[in-house]
């Protein structure tokens, strides 16, 4: 079964549109990564149809971070401002985590700076991180119980596999993190399979067991075309002994929910801000 993503967005963006608020919602792009135009533009045509004031601030490539702070800063503390997001990845002289921890707690859409990623981990934060925020979304609509579930996840970034570890603490007796590497034989006894690698097609639905749950936001390119971990072509083409698997397609999957998670995170930050 293919879990439809663009559906799930398109149920959660339906709520999300009943919000309003005049606060304006702002995007950093440095440098002209033709993937971070991309996905910077798909959250532009969302925020669109939400009548949602999206402003990108574009700056060169080899802008320094102490400058980048400093304009994210200035733009953060506007009063008429209700969040803020920095398009990954940046240039590589630019500290990332550096750069993110200037953004005020209050407006840290993704969760990336120190003082909303603390909150989190101390579960006070009033948002989820965007993936965990889908993978929350998924459970809830496929009706997966974590109490009865093995879980796996294979990648351990800090978009995707840390804080959706760090999220089941506690809320599963087993999980299993893996990295690129590692001994995935291990997978053959998980229930739920978490992918955030970016690496093309590497898990075959062959190591895992039947009916496994696959949520992956893998995301890389092969041969000039866009693929998940989760080497799911190889469903479509085979014999019915491995075809009894629920899963996330790349593209089309996670990607379409997490974008509408960020605009409810924004809206859900607005609403505990003043003046909305």
């Amino acid at each position: 079964m293919i879990i439809d993503g663009k559906k799930i967005s398109e149920e959660i963006l339906a709520h999300v549109a009943e919000k309003k608020t005049k606060k304006f919602f702002a995007a950093f792009l440095i440098g002209e990564n033709p993937a971070s135009v991309s996905f910077l533009k798909q959250k532009e045509k969302i925020a669109h149809s939400l009548n949602v004031d999206f402003r990108i601030y574009k700056f060169e490539e080899n802008t320094t971070q102490d400058k980048l702070r400093k304009e994210i800063l200035k733009i953060a503390e506007h009063k008429t401002c209700g969040g803020v997001i920095v398009q990954l990845p940046l240039p590589t002289h630019i500290n990332a985590q550096y750069v993110m921890n200037v953004i005020p707690k209050e407006k840290d859409v993704d969760v990336l700076g120190e003082r909303a990623l603390g909150a989190f981990y101390a579960g006070r934060n009033i948002i989820l991180p965007p993936a965990v925020g889908v993978f929350a979304q998924i459970l809830k609509t496929e009706n997966i119980l974590l109490d009865t579930k093995k879980i796996a996840i294979v990648g351990l970034g800090n978009l995707v596999g840390k804080p959706i570890a760090v999220w089941l603490k506690g809320k599963v007796s087993d999980i299993h993190l893996l990295d690129k590497g590692s001994d995935y034989s291990i997978l053959k006894n998980a229930d739920v399979v978490v992918l955030g690698t970016g690496q093309p097609n590497l898990i075959s639905p062959k190591i895992l067991k039947e009916n496994t749950f696959v949520i992956d936001f893998g995301y890389g390119t092969k041969d000039g075309k866009i693929y998940g971990d989760f080497d799911s072509q190889s469903i479509q083409n085979s014999g019915s002994e491995i075809q009894n698997f629920s899963y996330t397609p790349t593209p089309g999957g996670t990607g379409p929910i997490l974008v509408a998670k960020l605009f409810e995170n924004f809206f859900t930050l607005v609403e505990n801000q003043k003046g909305v």
